[in-house]
């Protein structure tokens, strides 16, 4: 999760919920995302809660991690108590979740089955860095029940990935793809970035040319964000790299939908595209379309019903917490009935599916006919009661947000 400090109520020690929120449990989907914040080396553009093992500091190391997070799930069963809510979704994102043991992870994955019930057709997925894995450990994701892995690939041009600090070399990502494919997953992402400072035209096209011919069955894109306090944006400052240039980003954006919609990929959020409905990540999607999570480990945030808590960022305290019996919760919010109806509408308009025209506020619906009216909406949806971003509306997106709330 991004290093960002939120204030908020406390959350009690027991972790308790409040009763009306606990009284749905189980109607909407429901996942874990289990955050591993480990990595080898911090990339220079990365301001996410991660840590490499100098700056874990005493109380806190990757061996004792799985146990740990165990327990946060055990914490997790009493605090939503009895209730039937089999898991539909498990996200192990990080950091590098592939730096610790196949056998970690699987662990905690059985410990979200044993205590909730993975539900039938669960998509369990995993990040990992190209460098980061071995055909044996992809074998022993997929038996112990992983079916989905999102390798982050950046680029494929050298001089590109140096920028972003990325390790792994150029045909790296390829090989993973080809890797897992043979460890039985079937579905598999390969991320993308683009804007990178010395990146051109021809490098985005050639990274996106070279995902494209890896034949993972989803790709994401993300434009490039200068982070405050990174080492990224430490050097723009001192002049050494260009500040990433906004025009310049939607001309790349335009070409990744060009390249992937001809390659059979079709865009479902505004950064992400899939060859089927069924290579779609569905644990973004439960985020994206208002469902229930549990987020482990340090500064995970979790969300159940309209109230959202995120845990203290430093796995030292983070283990303490649990070791001692206590929620590892450090603030939480109750979000407003207007709260929850903006997020919704920012999540679900960035989705091919879109969003109701009859939900969207009547003194906002003008808006909507002028989005219509100069290209930002699509027509055909339009007529049968939904808004749909076009392309050109996808490329301003946060201003028809704006326009519509």
């Amino acid at each position: 999760m991004p290093s960002v400090v939120l204030e908020g109520d406390p959350v009690p020690a027991t972790g308790e919920l409040p009763a009306e929120a606990l009284r749905s449990l189980g109607t909407r989907p429901f996942g874990f995302y289990v955050h591993v914040p480990f990595c080898v080396t911090r990339c220079g553009y990365c301001d996410f809660n991660t840590y490499t093992a100098a700056e874990l500091g005493p109380g806190a190391s990757r061996a004792g991690y799985a146990a740990t997070a165990i327990e946060e799930i055990r914490l997790a069963r009493r605090v939503l108590g009895d209730a039937d809510m089999p898991v539909s979704t498990v996200f192990f994102g990080g950091g590098t979740p592939t730096l610790l043991p196949a056998a970690d992870l699987v662990s905690v994955l059985r410990a979200v089955d044993t205590e909730f019930g993975l539900a039938p057709d669960a998509e369990v997925t995993t990040e990992a860095n190209p460098e980061s894995v071995t055909p044996t450990a992809l074998a022993e994701l997929r038996a112990g029940g992983f079916t989905r892995v999102s390798f982050g690939m950046q680029s494929a041009a050298p001089h590109v990935l140096a920028v972003l600090d990325r390790r792994h070399t150029p045909g790296r990502p390829a090989a993973a793809v080809h890797e897992a494919r043979a460890a039985g997953f079937e579905h598999i992402s390969l991320d993308l970035i683009y804007g990178t400072p010395g990146e051109t035209a021809g490098d985005w096209r050639d990274s996106l040319t070279a995902a494209v011919e890896a034949a993972p069955d989803h790709i994401s894109a993300y434009s490039l964000i200068v982070e405050d306090g990174t080492r990224l944006a430490a050097r723009i400052r001192r002049g050494e790299l260009p500040m990433p240039d906004d025009d310049l980003a939607a001309d790349r954006y335009t070409a990744a939908d060009t390249l992937l919609s001809a390659a059979g990929y079709d865009w479902y959020e505004v950064s992400n595209w899939a060859t089927s409905e069924a290579s779609r990540c569905r644990h973004n999607l439960l985020y994206w379309t208002g469902g229930d999570w549990w987020g482990v480990g340090p500064g995970a945030h979790s969300h159940i019903d309209g109230v959202r808590w995120w845990n203290v960022k430093h796995p030292t305290p983070y283990a303490a917490r649990l070791a001692a019996g206590t929620s590892p919760g450090q603030a939480r919010e109750h979000l407003t009935p207007a709260d929850r109806h903006l997020e919704r509408l920012m999540l679900e308009l960035r989705l091919s599916s879109g969003y109701p025209l009859s939900d969207i506020p009547p003194p906002s619906r003008p808006a909507a006919a002028r989005a219509l009216a100069t290209g930002l909406l699509d027509p055909a949806p339009f007529t049968k009661g939904r808004a749909v971003l076009t392309l050109k509306g996808r490329l301003l997106a946060d201003a028809v947000i704006r326009d519509l709330t």
